[in-house]
């Protein structure tokens, strides 16, 4: 479902003389329906942007980023606005949404886009956020409100609305109580098992332990870092 074959990304900085840096060479891994892979590695290895060429917000150099059968390294944008709506959910560490839109339409947005039936998405967006103690007397206020905690549960609950046969998973479980972590890892454990693929970041050691099958050192991609 994610595979990536002999992927680089490099950036090159402008406002010093057009230096390259290379930041990933040689990129190779490969998520089967219904697994969790973690990515592992030291500050600046890498992962963070491992997860954003395979969404799309960065470009590779060279080599085959494949979601569901599409290669995000060559789509056109249109593409790839259709696999993010379809196939790839992502859930990032920070909420970004327009002001003064109700947080239980934050979360049902991504149904609604797809068509799916108003009262059916709103009730599973509410039923989300319930999971993840949210008030009630909260769901009808813009989320950009919201504590740091909170809004971090409003984007867990948008990005596990759609049943995503992709799922990448920046840091589900950061600064999460003890109730709300069980409660993440119970969607991604069910995410599993209708057969989504999920890749994600978890540095909390317990919860990677808990729902990942393997671990990826996205180290042994990075130039100057592989053992």
């Amino acid at each position: 479902m994610i595979e990536l074959h002999d992927v680089s990304k490099t950036f090159t900085l402008h406002n010093q003389g057009g230096a390259v840096i290379r930041v990933l060479d040689k990129a190779a891994l490969r998520v089967e329906p219904g697994e969790c892979v973690a990515l592992t590695g030291a500050s600046g290895a890498g992962k963070s942007t491992l997860m954003r060429l395979i969404y799309g917000n960065y470009l590779a150099a060279s080599g085959q980023v494949l979601v569901g059968g599409t290669d995000v390294a060559h789509a056109e944008p249109r593409e790839i606005l259709a696999l993010r709506r379809e196939v790839l959910g992502y859930v990032s560490q920070f909420l970004r949404v327009v002001p003064r839109v109700p947080t239980d339409e934050v979360v049902a947005e991504p149904l609604l886009t797809l068509g799916v039936d108003r009262d059916v998405a709103m009730a599973r967006a509410t039923d989300l956020l319930a999971r993840l103690n949210i008030p009630q007397r909260l769901w009808g206020l813009s989320p950009t409100t919201f504590s740091g905690g909170e809004q971090q549960r409003v984007n867990i609950a948008r990005g596990f609305v759609h049943d995503y046969p992709a799922l990448l998973l920046d840091e589900p479980t950061a600064s999460l109580d003890a109730t709300n972590r069980e409660t993440v890892l119970a969607l991604i454990d069910e995410a599993k098992a209708r057969g989504a693929a999920i890749l994600g970041i978890f540095h909390d050691v317990d919860a990677r332990n808990r729902v990942c099958d393997r671990e990826i050192d996205v180290s042994r991609f990075t130039p100057g870092m592989a053992a």
